[in-house]
Formats: C-alpha cells, sequence, structure tokens
C-alpha cells in the first residue's frame, strides 16, 4: 500500500496539472479534505470561500480514486453554467468529464455505455435529473453502486435554513442511503452559516455508517474585494449612476438586477448610453446563454445585466459587481458578490439599494412551501383517483400555481408522500406529517435575514465583517477595504444629463400584453368544455407598464397597494394612457370595461375617460354576475382561474357586428380575465378585442 506521503506527492502531481503550474502546492486543508475521501474513504463537509480551491479537491481526490480503481466520481452541480466550467476545468488535467442535463437528452444513452465501458471519470448531473423517473429508476441504481465517488456541489441547496433551498437536493439523501459502504462523500459551498453547515454535516452522516463527517470550515474573507454602498433616492438616479460610472469599473463584471422585466429596461438603457452590456436570466435560451456566459469570460462586453440565473459556480476573472436592487438576506448576497475577485487582486462590489426592494422580496416570500389545506388536498386528489396524475390535471382540483405545485410534489416525493412516475405523479398512500412548526421557524428565519440585509446597507462599521458575522465565520476583523473601512471611495454623483436621459426612459409607458393562445389542459374536471387552441382569441394588447418596472412601476404599486383607496385615475397617469394610445394607435369602435369589485371608481373613470378621448361609446361591461366568487379567487393555477372567472362574470354588452372592441381593465395577472372576456366579445360579435388595462404583474 502506498504511504500517505506517496499518495499526498501523487496529489500534487494531479494538482500541477489541473492548474498548469508546476510549482502548485495543495494546501492543508485542501490536503485534509483530499485524504479524507482518497485514503480514508469518509465523507466531508468543505465550507470555503469562493476561489478557495473547493474544484481542485473533488478532481484531485478523483484521479487518486481512479488510480486505485474506484469508478467514476458522481458531481451534483445546480447550474449548466457551472457545470461548463468544471468540464473545462476537467479536461484541462486529462479527467474525462461528461454531462447528463436537461439539454443534452439525445446523448444520454451514449453517455451510459461510456460509463458502463469505464470510459467516463466524471459524471455531471443536475439535481433535477435526480427525481427523473427514468433516470431515478434505471441510471441512478447503477450509479451508485458503481461511482467512486459522490460529490454534492453547492450543497447549502440541502437545507431548506439556506439562502437557495432547492427540493430536488433533497432527493440526494436517497442517494447517499444507496451508495455502497466505503463510498467517499464531498459536499461543498461557500456560503452556509452554522444552522446550514450542521443541517447538512447531519444529513450527511445519517445517511451512511462512515463515522463522524469531517467538517472542514476556513474563513470566508474574500481578500479582493472592495464592498461599499450607495444610496440614491430615485430609479433615475441609480440607473444614472450606472450610466456615469460603470466604464469605470475594473474589467467586465456583473450587474444585478431582482427581477427578469428589470434586466430588459437596465440593459436597455446602458446601451443607449453607449456601453456594451447584454441581458441575462432563467428565461434567456440555453444557447444564448452559453454565449453570453462566453462573452463575459472574454471581455467582449463589459457587463452582463442579470438575474441571480447568473449565479453559483459561474467561474471567471471579473472586476466588479453592481447590484441594482438588494437581495433579501446577506447570505444571498454573499454568494452574488462572490462572483467578483476570482483570479484578480482587487474588485469593485457596490450595491445600489431601493425602498422598493422589499416589495420584491414580499411577493417571492409569498411563493413559500403552501398551506397544510392545499397540501392535504393534493394528497387526497391523488389517493382518491387511485391513478397517475400529471401536473396540469393536478392545478384543476388544487388552488396553486404550476411552479408552487411542482415544488410541493417534489418535497412530498422527497418525504415519500407521493412518487414521481412516468406520465405525472402517484399517491403512496404513506402516511405524511406537515411540519408546521419547522416552517414557521423557517420563515421567521428568512425575515431575520431581511432586516440584517437592511442592517447591512445602514452600517457604518467593516461591511465585510458584517457579511461574514452573518455568515457565522469564525474569524472576523475589519476588512480595511470597504467603504465604511475607508479602502473604497465611491463617487455618488451622476450627471444632469444621465438623469434626464433616464427619466425620459422610465416615462416612456408601454408594455405589450400578449393574448392568451391555449387552454389549459383538463378542464373537464372542472365542468369547462374548452380544450386546444382559442379560437377567439383577443389581439395583441397594452399595459401602462409592470408592477415590477423601474419607472411607472412606483406610482402603479402604489395605487394597487392595499391602503391606497379606490378613486379616479391619477392625472399622472391618465398622461400615460394617452401616451400608450399615441404610441400604439389601436382601431376602435366602442369600449367593454371589466367590472371590478375592489376598483370600481378606478375601471369606470378610465372607461369613461378613454370613451371621451377617442369619442367612441361604452358598449357593455364584463360585469359581476356572481359576487359570492371572490376577486382574485382562482388565480394561483390557470385551470382553477379560469373556472372561477367563468362562475364570476358574464358580458352585458351591446356589441356591434364586425366592431373593433378596446377591453378595458385595471391590472392583468393571470390574463384569463381578458381571454375569457375576449372570447364573449368576440362570440358577440365583434371582430377584434384590444385590451389595455393599467398594470401588468409580470
Amino acid at each position: 500500500m502506498p504511504t500517505t506521503t506517496d499518495v499526498r506527492a501523487n496529489a500534487e502531481a494531479h494538482l500541477r496539472a489541473l492548474v498548469g503550474s508546476d510549482d502548485a502546492a495543495l494546501r492543508e486543508d485542501q490536503w485534509s479534505a483530499i485524504e479524507a475521501l482518497a485514503v480514508e474513504r469518509r465523507r466531508a463537509l468543505v465550507v470555503q470561500r469562493t476561489g478557495w480551491g473547493k474544484s481542485a479537491v473533488y478532481f484531485v481526490a478523483t484521479l487518486l480514486l481512479r488510480d486505485q480503481g474506484a469508478g467514476p466520481t458522481v458531481i451534483v452541480s445546480p447550474l449548466l453554467a457551472l457545470m461548463r466550467n468544471q468540464i473545462a476545468a476537467a479536461e484541462r488535467a486529462g479527467i474525462r468529464a461528461v454531462t447528463i442535463n436537461s439539454t443534452n437528452m439525445e446523448d444520454w444513452e451514449p453517455i451510459q455505455e461510456a460509463i458502463r465501458a469505464g470510459e467516463v471519470d466524471v459524471l455531471l448531473v443536475s439535481p433535477e435529473r435526480l427525481n427523473n423517473p427514468g433516470f431515478r429508476d434505471e441510471v441512478l441504481p447503477r450509479l451508485a453502486a458503481t461511482c467512486g465517488l459522490l460529490v454534492v456541489d453547492e450543497a447549502h441547496c440541502i437545507s431548506d435554513w439556506g439562502h437557495d433551498f432547492r427540493p430536488d437536493y433533497r432527493r440526494i439523501r436517497t442517494l447517499l442511503h444507496d451508495l455502497p459502504e466505503g463510498i467517499p462523500v464531498l459536499a461543498t459551498t461557500a456560503t452556509a452559516n452554522a444552522r446550514v453547515t450542521d443541517d447538512v454535516a447531519e444529513q450527511l452522516g445519517s445517511a451512511g455508517t462512515l463515522g463522524d463527517v469531517l467538517v472542514l470550515r476556513g474563513t470566508l474573507d474574500r481578500e479582493s474585494l472592495r464592498l461599499g454602498v450607495v444610496r440614491l433616492k430615485t430609479p433615475e438616479q441609480r440607473l444614472a449612476w450606472l450610466a456615469d460610472h460603470l466604464a469605470e469599473q475594473p474589467g467586465s463584471g456583473i450587474v444585478y438586477c431582482l427581477t427578469v422585466a428589470a434586466t430588459q429596461e437596465v440593459a436597455d438603457y446602458l446601451r443607449s448610453r453607449g456601453h456594451e452590456v447584454a441581458a441575462y436570466s432563467g428565461q434567456t435560451e440555453p444557447t444564448e446563454r452559453q454565449a453570453l456566459e462566453q462573452d463575459l469570460v472574454d471581455g467582449r462586453v463589459k457587463a452582463l445585466v442579470a438575474t441571480s440565473a447568473l449565479g453559483m459556480g459561474f467561474d471567471a476573472t471579473l472586476g466588479f459587481v453592481v447590484n441594482l436592487g438588494a437581495p433579501s438576506s446577506p447570505v444571498a448576497y454573499y454568494q452574488q458578490v462572490g462572483r467578483a475577485g476570482r483570479g484578480t487582486s482587487e474588485a469593485t462590489v457596490v450595491l445600489l439599494p431601493a425602498i422598493e426592494d422589499r416589495d420584491i422580496w414580499a411577493y417571492f416570500a409569498s411563493l413559500a412551501f403552501p398551506r397544510e389545506e392545499q397540501v392535504r388536498r393534493t394528497l387526497e386528489v391523488l389517493a382518491e383517483e387511485g391513478r397517475t396524475m400529471s401536473t396540469a390535471t393536478l392545478e384543476t382540483y388544487v388552488e396553486l400555481n404550476r411552479n408552487r405545485l411542482e415544488t410541493m410534489l417534489k418535497v412530498l416525493d422527497v418525504d415519500g408522500a407521493v412518487r414521481r412516475v412516468r406520465g405525472g405523479w402517484e399517491s403512496t398512500g404513506q402516511p405524511w406529517v406537515y411540519d408546521e412548526e419547522r416552517y414557521r421557524r423557517v420563515t421567521e428565519a428568512r425575515e431575520r435575514e431581511q432586516r440584517a440585509m437592511l442592517d447591512y446597507i445602514a452600517t457604518d462599521e467593516c461591511r465585510m465583517r458584517f457579511l461574514r458575522e452573518q455568515l457565522d465565520d469564525p474569524e472576523t476583523a475589519d476588512c480595511g477595504r470597504c467603504d465604511n473601512c475607508g479602502g473604497l471611495a465611491i463617487a455618488a454623483d451622476v450627471s444632469a444629463a444621465a438623469v434626464e436621459e433616464a427619466e425620459a426612459r422610465l416615462a416612456r409607458p408601454g408594455v405589450v400584453v400578449e393574448p392568451r393562445k391555449m387552454w389549459p389542459t383538463a378542464l373537464a374536471n372542472l365542468g369547462v368544455d374548452l380544450r386546444g387552441k382559442i379560437g377567439e382569441a383577443a389581439e395583441e394588447g397594452r399595459a401602462v407598464a409592470r408592477l415590477t418596472d423601474l419607472g411607472y412601476g412606483n406610482a402603479l404599486r402604489e395605487l394597487f397597494a392595499t391602503a391606497t383607496p379606490d378613486g379616479p385615475v391619477p392625472v399622472p397617469l391618465v398622461r400615460a394612457v394617452v401616451e400608450v394610445l399615441g404610441d400604439w394607435r389601436p382601431p376602435v369602435d366602442g369600449i367593454v370595461v371589466v367590472e371590478s369589485a375592489t376598483h370600481p371608481v378606478l375601471t369606470a373613470d378610465l372607461a369613461d375617460g378613454l370613451s371621451r378621448y377617442l369619442k367612441v361609446p361604452v358598449v357593455g361591461r364584463w360585469a359581476i354576475v356572481d359576487p359570492d366568487v371572490a376577486p382574485g379567487q382562482g388565480a394561483a393555477n390557470s385551470a382553477q382561474r379560469i373556472a372561477a372567472v367563468g362562475r364570476r362574470c358574464d358580458l352585458q354588452a351591446d356589441v356591434p357586428d364586425g366592431s373593433r372592441i378596446l377591453l378595458v381593465d385595471d391590472r392583468v395577472g393571470t390574463g384569463w380575465t381578458l381571454t375569457l372576456a375576449a372570447r364573449a366579445i368576440r362570440n358577440a360579435g365583434a371582430a377584434e378585442v384590444r385590451p389595455l388595462v393599467l398594470a401588468t404583474q409580470s
């Protein structure tokens, strides 16, 4: 048997090949992790800052274990961008790495053949694959039986205390349990406080019989980062700051926004000011994402204006990160700013917070785990039906939107109450307990994190120390590099020209309202005889703005706030509606107004004002005929909403044959109210129906 000294020498030889440097050497904490995996065959959790070299640990351990005849390493990795970076790094060291994910299904069978032939050293899989029925039942058992090392990257996602909990990661517990004795496991993360660390370590340890989990936790200080906050009062000033100061930032970087809409709006504005930037979000096509990531890595763009979809593990030498709006926790913020400062001695990190950030936090908080009665209803439906049911079919029985329902079902799957199979979900008949106390404590923890984020913005003490304390870093001292320590001076001035152009950009109203084109499936379960393509659809419509927009979004959020009394359309929004009509110029012969229980004065005033301005009559109402159906009922998913609107409303109008109707409402959420109203108006004789609303929710 080789001695520990021999193994370490081999490990450092592999490291030098990996990093391409003849004088590279392992640090003691890196060697401790590698030794635990490749020599002692233990389970380890490594909590170390971005850039510490976590990938070096599992790649070197892979090579050592393969030298010993072990099977391939399986890496569970959450993001395609991260997978691509990891594969590129592996290939530099002569490691044969492949990936199975949602974008390369045609390669799955050849990859599995290569694994069986021993031609693969590393297989990267997304956590979503672990819950795919075919992968789970056919591929996963073979991997569990033959793999030489299991790596769980971004392991904080396992814990619902983590800032980025993902239900699919919980499936890893099953994989851990199925591993043969003696297969080492490595979990890694750069963003875990003490509670998350303990939770992940407990899950690693309870899943096997390999003894105590080795936990290696180092300092989370990022010596290259210089943190600062610029507090400006208005969206126009914040956009102007970006326009004036983006070019001053070192190298290339990321401008983070809280919403998809903001990425487009900000990128358009910055391009108009001469900056080479592009928008990037979860809605960006996969091929375009990859091209944009490479443009950023190669410095062909100054910045990507991105949501957190460009997040964990993205590996590039970036000189700055600017956040236009604050994430909801210091830990999530630390994760994002960690994209900067890799491979460079200095990187600038600037936060531009806004009052409206809290509204966005509240929206995302509303998507937490569903209420017990909604969970119980889902379990009852599956048990009563006694068959496989798709998520779309379940939507007709449970008032949850597609994403929340899917997420809930994944949790129930891991808990053993349901099982994902080909074609959907089925009940297991196993008892299930709603852990209300845990969900309450998680909610309270999220609220504390939001308060801490506000404290970070306001603090006059060291910003890096503040973030490290939030992560329970055992070593905390003032960094000497941030704006409060005196190591970073950030100009807060903005030019009049940039503010003026930002005001003009944000004051330009008008958002396209796309018509619904297809009815959801299984509406017959709710007694609704609609299916397939919508034959009497509306034309393309317009809204003044999105509620999340930087410009008119502020005025609209205030208008629709619970504390704002019903009343006529405010004058600034009247002007905006007129401007939208001037740009749009829809042909109109008459107006139908959507009756509102919550804003009757607002919608009536909007319709009457449009009638006077366009000199066309209001020909009727999409009227409330069953007030027992509450406003917004069923809005959580399409099928439930269609059934609710169909019971609640009916057309009361005299629609001239062949007329062109403007359908007026205060705001659009799911779009089904406008869809059903437009269908009724078309069936009453209209040739065209064009919706016009003040606000759209997304």
